[in-house]
């Protein structure tokens, strides 16, 4: 991970939905993560011996490491697990999986991670323009440091830090039909971040030009 370096973006953690909210045991999780590239260094010199010389324990300089958290159980829509999340810092991944697990909006901390697994299929389907309409329009709420007009809140007294921004996070893991790089070509397009693109979804890759 740590050879990541400055490409080195949050981090996520999945848990699986047989994972119940326990907020001791969820408390201990969050105070053991490292929260700079230093301190994951040091956790990395912790390696089981049948890693020596296969492991990573550079930090390449003081940087911050920032988590992001995705839950699978209903247990989780309580609102002392939104406080745990902002006590350290550590978004709640904003997952859409057409209604398969909880979806919720909570905004727990200095970023906004968002996961579009499919809207109407778990990573199949694709997304419709006005879906990506409204999902843009999200995004760029968050981005601006608001919430959307009708935020879906597991704690909706817990009022978020008032922030001029937050950085997003937005990844398409509907996947199986190809759907998802047509899909954040498309949002990209929204915001004006397609230019740079060296590739088109669909069409070859121009000779000379790395993908």
């Amino acid at each position: 991970m740590l050879e990541l370096k400055e490409k080195l973006g949050p981090i996520l953690w999945q848990f699986p939905p047989n994972f119940k909210f326990d907020p001791e045991l969820f408390e201990s999780f969050l105070e053991q993560l490292p929260h700079d590239t230093e301190q994951a260094a040091a956790l990395a010199r912790q390696h089981e011996p049948r890693l020596n010389g296969h492991a990573s324990m550079k930090a390449y300089g003081k940087k911050p490491l920032r988590h992001a958290v995705e839950i699978r159980h209903e247990s989780f829509v309580d609102p002392a697990f939104v406080r745990l999340l902002k006590r350290y810092n550590t978004a709640l991944v904003i997952a859409d999986t057409a209604g398969k697990w909880p979806y919720r909006e909570d905004l727990t901390s200095d970023f906004v991670y968002l996961r579009l697994h499919g809207a109407e299929e778990l990573y199949a389907s694709g997304y419709t323009p006005q879906a990506l309409k409204r999902w843009g329009d999200r995004i760029d709420a968050w981005y601006h440091g608001q919430q959307p007009a009708d935020p879906q809140l597991i704690a909706p007294r817990q009022k978020p830090k008032t922030r001029r921004s937050r950085e997003v996070f937005c990844y398409f893991d509907n996947d199986i039909k190809v759907r998802a790089p047509f899909d954040a070509r498309r949002l990209l397009e929204r915001f004006h971040l397609d230019k740079d693109l060296a590739t088109v979804p669909g069409e070859p890759v121009a000779e000379g030009v790395l993908p």
